[in-house]
C-alpha cells in the first residue's frame, strides 16, 4: 500500500486545520516579495520524486495559483508561464518538521531567522510547540508578513510536575492528570484555534536521572486524544519509553515522538502502536550522541539509549508503522532547518531505505498531520511546496544537503533568484495604555487584555502559587498571590502581567517614565521588566499596610547574561514584554502579596 492510499484509508483529514493553514499560508506568501506575479510556473525536466511510492521520473510540473495543475513527461507549457529548466536536478515535495521549538534559546533564535533556516533546508511545513496559546493570534499575524514556511502552532499539555510543566506557566502548558482535566485542558486550548496538540507529555520519564512519578495515566491520555479528535486536532506526544509507547498506541495518538529508547521494543507494543494508527517521529537529530555543538564525549547512558532508539525505529518501520519527520529543533545543538536534513540521514543510519526516509519527511508527515489532501506529495491539486535538489537523494540520502531552490505555494522563497531572506528584525512594537491592571475586569484579564499568569521556580519540585482577585473595599478589588515555597535553594514565585497578549509582541513604553503600583506584602520583592534583550530589575518592599511604590525606568538595572561578543544591552523602552513581581523566600516558607492599580506614568 502506498503512503497516499494508506493515509486515505485512515480517513483522518483534519478539515479545520487545513482551512486555517490554507488561508494563513496564502497570506504568508502573498505578502512576501517572492517571485513576481505571473500566470503560472513550469518546472521542466527535473526527476520528480513524488513521494507517492512511484519511481522517480523525468517530468514537467505545472503550477497555477499556488497549486499543482499538471504533472507529466509530455506536457505543453501554456503561453505566459514562467519556465524553470531543472534538467539534472531532483524535484521533491517540501519537507516537514513536526517537532520544533521556535525559542530564543535555539539556533537561530529569532523568528525571521528560523524561517530563513527552515526554507534554506527545504522545510516548508513546521510544527512549533514553544509559545503560549495566548500568543497564537499575534504570531500568525507576524508570520504572515514574513517569507516563511507554513507554521502549525500547537498547544501543550502535561501532568503536574511532568516534563514541560517544570518550566512553563499553566497557560503555556496545561496541567492534567485525570480524564476530566484532560478534556477541560483540550477545550481551553481549542478556544485559541490551535493547529494541533503537542507536545502532550505522556511520558514524564526523566531520562534515567530521577524516578518516574509524573507520567500521564492511560485513562487521561485516552480522554485527551478523544477530546482533541472531536475538534479534528492531531495529537503529538512526548513518549520515550516502550511502555508509554504502547499506551500511546492504544489511545490512538496520531504521532509518537520521540524514539522509544529505554529497552528493546516488544511485539505487543509494536502491535498496539500499529493498531492505534500512530506514526512515529523519532527525532533522532536531537539524540545523536556525537552531533556538532555537543561538548565532551557522550555518556554510556546516552550511547545505550541511542542504540535502542535506532533499533526500535527500524523495528517499527519494518512492522509497517509510518515513520514521520521531527527533530526537536531549537533544543541544544539541534539547528532549525539543518536538523531536518540530518534526521533523514539518521533514519537511513537506522537501516531505513533512503526513499522511505524521504517519504517520512514528506507524505508520511503530511498524512500523520491530516494534511495529505493538501500537501506532501507531487500530485495534481496539491499545494506547490517543492524542493529542487542537485542530486538523487533516493540513491544517496546525503544529497538532501544539496538544496538548490525551494518553493512555497508555488513561489520561489529560497535559492538562486529568490527574494532576500528575512532581516533579523523583532516583531513590531505595540504602544500600550498607561493602566496595566486595576484587577476590576470580571473575566480575569488585565486592562491591557492580557492573561495574568504565575511563574514558580522550575524543576520537578516547584513552589506552589495561587492567584485570586479579592475585595479591597465595597467597590474595589486587588490581586492576592499566596505561595508555599519548594524545599530547594533559590525558591521563587512571581506574578507576570504581560504587556501584550502571550508576551510575544514587544511593548513600546517610550511615552512613559516609570511604573507605579500599590503593594501590601511580607518583605522584599524584585520588580522586573522582561524584554527581548533580557531582564531589567529594581527593588521594592512590602509591609502589612498598603503603600504606593513608584519606580522610574532609570531605577532598573540589566540582570541577564549577554551572549558572547554581544554588548551589554541598554534600556530602549520599546522592546518590553512583561512586568513581573518576583518573590524570593526561604525553602519551605510561605509567602503572600497583594497588588493593585499597576500603572505606567
Amino acid at each position: 500500500m502506498t503512503p497516499f492510499s494508506r493515509w486515505q484509508s485512515k480517513n483522518k483529514v483534519f478539515t479545520r486545520a487545513l482551512v486555517l493553514l490554507s488561508s494563513f499560508a496564502a497570506g504568508t506568501v502573498a505578502t512576501s516579495a517572492a517571485t513576481p506575479a505571473q500566470s503560472g510556473l513550469a518546472i521542466m525536466g527535473a526527476t520528480v520524486f513524488s513521494a507517492t511510492g512511484a519511481a522517480p521520473l523525468s517530468e514537467t510540473v505545472l503550477i497555477s495559483n499556488g497549486r499543482i495543475i499538471a504533472v507529466g513527461s509530455d506536457l505543453a507549457v501554456p503561453a505566459g508561464y514562467h519556465r524553470i529548466d531543472a534538467s539534472g536536478e531532483a524535484l521533491l515535495p517540501g519537507f516537514f518538521d513536526l517537532h520544533t521549538h521556535w525559542t530564543p534559546g535555539g539556533v537561530p533564535r529569532d523568528t525571521p531567522l528560523i524561517a530563513n533556516a527552515d526554507l534554506a533546508a527545504g522545510v516548508t511545513t513546521s510544527n512549533d510547540f514553544n509559545a503560549s496559546p495566548e500568543s497564537f493570534e499575534a504570531r500568525r499575524q507576524w508570520l504572515s508578513t514574513l517569507i516563511a514556511p507554513h507554521v502549525n502552532l500547537c498547544g501543550r499539555l502535561s501532568t503536574p510536575g511532568g516534563h514541560g510543566a517544570d518550566w512553563a506557566d499553566t497557560e503555556t502548558t496545561k496541567w492534567v492528570n485525570t480524564p476530566a482535566a484532560a478534556r477541560a485542558g483540550v477545550d481551553a486550548i481549542e478556544a485559541y484555534n490551535p493547529d494541533c496538540l503537542g507536545e502532550v507529555m505522556t511520558d514524564g520519564w526523566r531520562y534515567g536521572t530521577a524516578p518516574d512519578m509524573t507520567s500521564m495515566n492511560e485513562d487521561t491520555i485516552a480522554a485527551l486524544v478523544d477530546e482533541a479528535h472531536k475538534y479534528h486536532l492531531p495529537v503529538l506526544t512526548h513518549t520515550v519509553t516502550v511502555t508509554k509507547g504502547a499506551e500511546a498506541g492504544e489511545a490512538k495518538v496520531d504521532i509518537i515522538a520521540h524514539a522509544l529508547q529505554d529497552r528493546d521494543i516488544d511485539d505487543a507494543t509494536i502491535a498496539a502502536i500499529k493498531q492505534g494508527g500512530s506514526a512515529l517521529a523519532p527525532t533522532l537529530a536531537v539524540y545523536e550522541p556525537n552531533k556538532p555543538g555537543h561538548s565532551g564525549a557522550p555518556s554510556a547512558q546516552s550511547l545505550r539509549k541511542w542504540d535502542f532508539a535506532l533499533r526500535n525505529t527500524l523495528k517499527l518501520y519494518n512492522a509497517g508503522v509510518p515513520i514521520a519527520l521531527g527533530t526537536d529543533a531549537g533544543m541544544p545543538a539541534t539547528l532549525h532547518g539543518k536538523a531536518a536534513l540530518r534526521e533523514m540521514e539518521l533514519l537511513v543510519k537506522a537501516g531505513i531505505p533512503a526513499s522511505a526516509a524521504l517519504i517520512a519527511g514528506t507524505a508520511n508527515s503530511a498524512g500523520a498531520m491530516g494534511e495529505l489532501a493538501d500537501r506532501g506529495t507531487i500530485e495534481v491539486g496539491k499545494r506547490a511546496d517543492l524542493v529542487l535538489i542537485q542530486g538523487k537523494p533516493w540513491d544517496d540520502i546525503a544529497d538532501v544537503e544539496k538544496i538548490d531552490r525551494v518553493f512555497v505555494d508555488g513561489r520561489l522563497v529560497s535559492g538562486s533568484g529568490a527574494p532576500p531572506p528575512n532581516g533579523d528584525l523583532p516583531m513590531p512594537a505595540v504602544k500600550v495604555n498607561a493602566l496595566i491592571d486595576n484587577f476590576e475586569r470580571a473575566d480575569g484579564r488585565s486592562n491591557l487584555n492580557t492573561l495574568v499568569v504565575t511563574n514558580p521556580d522550575g524543576g520537578l519540585d516547584r513552589s506552589q502559587e495561587i492567584l485570586q482577585v479579592i475585595p479591597r473595599s465595597d467597590s474595589d478589588h486587588a490581586l492576592l498571590m499566596t505561595a508555599k515555597m519548594a524545599v530547594k535553594e533559590n525558591a521563587t514565585v512571581s506574578v507576570i502581567l504581560p504587556l501584550t497578549k502571550g508576551s510575544i509582541a514587544p511593548a513600546d513604553l517610550r511615552a512613559y517614565h516609570g511604573v507605579r503600583f500599590e503593594l501590601r506584602g511580607d518583605g522584599d520583592y524584585e520588580v522586573v521588566f522582561n524584554s527581548l534583550k533580557g531582564t531589567w530589575v529594581a527593588a521594592a518592599s512590602g509591609s502589612g499596610s498598603w503603600k504606593t511604590i513608584e519606580l522610574p525606568f532609570t531605577a532598573f538595572q540589566h540582570a541577564s547574561r549577554t551572549l558572547k561578543n554581544e554588548a551589554e544591552p541598554v534600556w530602549t523602552g520599546n522592546d518590553l514584554t512583561e512586568l513581573e513581581i518576583v518573590d524570593h523566600r526561604a525553602a519551605g516558607a510561605r509567602s503572600w502579596l497583594e497588588l493593585d492599580n499597576v500603572t505606567l506614568y
